[in-house]
């Protein structure tokens, strides 16, 4: 009965169907959206600076402390060269040093890196704008950040003295001359580090062999949770270093984590606004279908069915027609979704502003369970529940009174 009687009036109920499916078509899309660029988000910002897995010395990341260093990084790399899911990884040195220019001196942080490495697990050698690159035979050089370059008067081929502390407490001075600038789009990554190689930092700085994060880049972002497991596990099983910490890129950038979750909030409030929008459209078709049949509801309670029965029949509708929009929807949201996953979607205009930091120029969207899930469930919840008002309503007619309706 449910069924014949969505169809006795097929026009408002393909409108109802279709309304129900266009909202879960642009929540299964841009959920997806968001999680893909959510994805492209970290990626970018892990891969600037802090890669998806750092080991450093407990403590390490709150107090950055000269002294807390991981004496041992070979040991480390057989352990990530043995892990399948790690891409690539690399060591750094850092220590909070003033630079000077001719005229200029700033505190900034000095960071030694190996750069054949460092080109596998970050971005820094594609955000060069002037100069070069650092070469493995490299000793003296460095590479600014455009800010900090701005600030020091600087240009490539321009001596800095470097001027800290050393990991036994002596001064570690130096000169270096500018090989490249680099930029991020992130001005405080821009304005307060450079980079010299990292053999030359342990020289300087009297660091031996010694290094104060060893940095690791997973093949993807789901396992980063499972090589951070595995690390973990396999330094307690060497046992020589007790001290040691396995962060992920969550610990490391909270901020980042942050900034993503009131996006979310803010996203969700959008798609809140659009169910309630569908939801009242769901509660007028209803409302006008009791109207229109409160006579034949009149002579079916007249006639022995239950208010119960009838609150039901008219409940067994609004879930139909539900769950036929969001099946709808979910194919269709899916099947763009999927299309938009394989070949992207180009931000015009924006490529150039995408790159400067460190974005793709297109982006992915990420079909998964949850986008399709979430979107749905909360439109199948909202709908179904605005249905309840009309079909409790029905329960209430008196069969006298309901027969005598025009």
């Amino acid at each position: 009965m449910a069924w014949r009687n969505i169809w006795r009036n097929p026009r408002r109920s393909i409108l109802t169907i279709c309304a129900i499916a266009f909202a879960s078509l642009l929540l299964v899309f841009m959920l997806s959206w968001q999680f893909g660029s959510y994805d492209a988000m970290i990626n970018a910002s892990v891969k600037i600076s802090t890669g998806h897995i750092q080991v450093q010395t407990k403590d390490y990341q709150e107090k950055r402390d000269m002294r807390l260093v991981v004496r041992d990084p070979e040991a480390l790399y057989s352990l990530l060269e043995n892990t399948p899911e790690v891409a690539s990884h690399t060591s750094r040195a850092n220590a909070f040093s003033l630079v000077s220019s001719e005229n200029r001196t700033y505190g900034v942080l000095v960071v030694g890196i190996d750069p054949l490495r460092e080109a596998n697990v970050s971005t820094l050698k594609k955000l060069i704008r002037q100069g070069s690159y650092l070469s493995p035979g490299d000793w003296d050089q460095a590479l600014v950040g455009a800010l900090l370059a701005k600030n020091l008067h600087v240009g490539l081929g321009d001596e800095l003295v470097i001027l800290g502390q050393g990991l036994d407490g002596s001064v570690a001075a130096t000169v270096v001359k500018v090989k490249g600038i680099f930029s991020s789009g992130q001005d405080e990554f821009d304005r307060s580090t450079i980079r010299i190689p990292l053999k030359y930092f342990q020289d300087v700085y009297g660091m031996g062999s010694a290094v104060h994060e060893v940095v690791a880049l997973g093949k993807s972002l789901k396992q980063v949770q499972e090589i951070k497991s595995k690390i973990t596990a396999g330094i307690k099983n060497t046992n020589k270093e007790e001290n040691l910490v396995v962060l992920d890129w969550m610990e490391l950038i909270p901020g980042l984590i942050q900034a993503i979750q009131m996006d979310l909030v803010s996203g969700f409030i959008f798609y809140i606004i659009l169910i309630v929008v569908v939801a009242f459209s769901i509660l007028n078709t209803f409302l006008m279908a009791v109207f229109e049949r409160t006579r034949e509801f009149g002579v079916l309670l007249a006639v022995g069915t239950t208010p119960g029965r009838l609150a039901k029949l008219l409940i067994f509708e609004s879930s139909t027609i539900t769950i036929l929009g969001i099946v709808f929807g979910i194919i269709l949201g899916s099947l763009v979704t999927w299309y938009f996953q394989v070949h992207g979607i180009l931000i015009s205009g924006a490529s150039e502003l995408m790159r400067h930091y460190g974005l793709p120029e297109r982006m992915y969207p990420q079909l998964s369970m949850l986008s399709i899930s979430i979107g749905a469930g909360i439109v199948l919840i909202i709908t179904i529940l605005t249905a309840l008002y009309p079909a409790f309503k029905s329960k209430r007619l008196r069969p006298v009174d309901a027969m005598k309706a025009i």
